[in-house]
């Protein structure tokens, strides 16, 4: 908080008055939650520093509060619809007077809650501290314009994250009716019919990998990105120069556009698309399957996604090698099935990745109007 700024940058018209400095204390009740063990299974949520964890008969609250970690999380205030109960380890903070709730919810999101930290161990605070915190306010009714647009914000959102994730859900299923069954999909596109044949991935090709890049060949900046494995489908952290990238580009295996890449090691199995950019990747590490023209990679792609590597169930071995790969099973319809498979998917991916952008953006509206409406 800005000990000498009065107003935000932005603000409503109409609206000159200083905010003024108040303690957290001032404007919210601090309530301590209880433990829920003994209460029977009900419609009443129960939440926890993470959010939601289940429903009792009974009710802490009747009144709307903002959530915060007593002890653990303490850096997540969550808004309560009421009724409800917390837990032990999270505070309920209820409005006093004429306080705008949804408004200093907003603000409990602009607190840097770390820096009120009580302890050496897990994460911790207390209600002496909290009701100290100093903020600034504004008037009832410049309170509530503001707490009605971060709302508006939070409503929308949480509805495109709703979508976002009714959208994975049929992605799951689909991926599930297309390929649980070994012999043919339960799920067939009008047209297709008979037994899908049985391969494994070596019928069709061989693994392949980059050339060896040593570390005395990268830098820190530079002209094309080298992914290591703990980078794979991240920012990249080494550089190559665009000189040893075209010589070896030349030389040695690199990836179609097109091409999936795997992680062969760390989380082994992560699947990354090379859509054609100027990019290196670490030998062994970070593989692809560089088949003939009987697989196609947008069917491939969809099968990765359940698919079960050979010899690694059961293992505690956290690597690819490339017998793994080239003897793993797949069911192989035909190549116009495949490619009928491969676009769907594709369908849906594009819509998931659209859904994910949109929510971001909301994201950072919401953060411009949260760093730029209030002091």
């Amino acid at each position: 908080m800005d000990e000498k700024k009065k107003a935000p940058k932005l603000r409503f018209k109409g609206f000159t008055d200083d905010w003024k400095q108040r303690k957290i204390g001032e404007l919210l009740l601090v309530n301590s939650g209880k433990d829920y063990k003994k209460l029977n299974k009900g419609n009443i949520p129960v939440y926890g520093t993470g959010g939601y964890m289940l429903s009792v008969d009974k009710a802490l609250s009747f009144y709307d509060a903002i959530g915060i970690g007593r002890k653990g999380t303490i850096d997540r205030p969550q808004y309560l619809r009421a009724p409800f109960w917390t837990v032990d380890t999270l505070f309920f903070m209820t409005s006093k007077k004429k306080n705008d709730l949804k408004f200093l919810y907003a603000l409990s999101q602009n607190i840097n809650w770390k820096k009120y930290d009580e302890s050496t161990g897990l994460p911790s605070l207390a209600k002496k501290t909290i009701s100290s915190i100093l903020v600034k306010v504004p008037q009832d009714k410049e309170q509530k314009l503001i707490g009605r647009v971060i709302s508006q914000i939070d409503y929308v959102q949480n509805l495109q994250q709703r979508k976002l994730e009714q959208l994975k859900l049929v992605k799951k299923a689909l991926l599930q009716d297309l390929f649980t069954s070994k012999e043919a999909s339960i799920l067939r596109f009008k047209g297709f019919s008979g037994k899908w044949e049985k391969h494994k991935l070596g019928d069709f090709g061989t693994v392949a990998m980059n050339k060896r890049i040593f570390k005395n060949q990268t830098t820190e900046t530079g002209d094309i990105p080298f992914y290591k494995i703990g980078t794979f489908g991240k920012k990249a952290d080494s550089f190559i120069s665009r000189k040893l990238f075209e010589q070896y580009k030349k030389r040695y295996p690199y990836p179609q556009k097109g091409d999936l890449l795997i992680s062969a090691s760390g989380s082994i199995g992560r699947i990354i698309e090379y859509k054609g950019e100027a990019a290196y990747y670490q030998d062994s590490n970070i593989v692809w399957l560089n088949h003939n023209n009987k697989l196609l990679n947008s069917f491939l792609k969809a099968y990765y996604q359940i698919i079960h590597w050979d010899g690694i169930e059961g293992s505690t071995i956290k690597r690819l090698y490339n017998k793994n790969i080239l003897l793993t099973k797949i069911y192989l319809p035909t190549l116009k099935e495949q490619q009928e498979i491969g676009v769907l998917f594709k369908v849906i991916d594009e819509e998931i990745d659209l859904q994910q952008k949109r929510i971001s953006k909301l994201q950072t509206i919401k953060q411009f109007l949260l760093q730029n409406m209030f002091i």
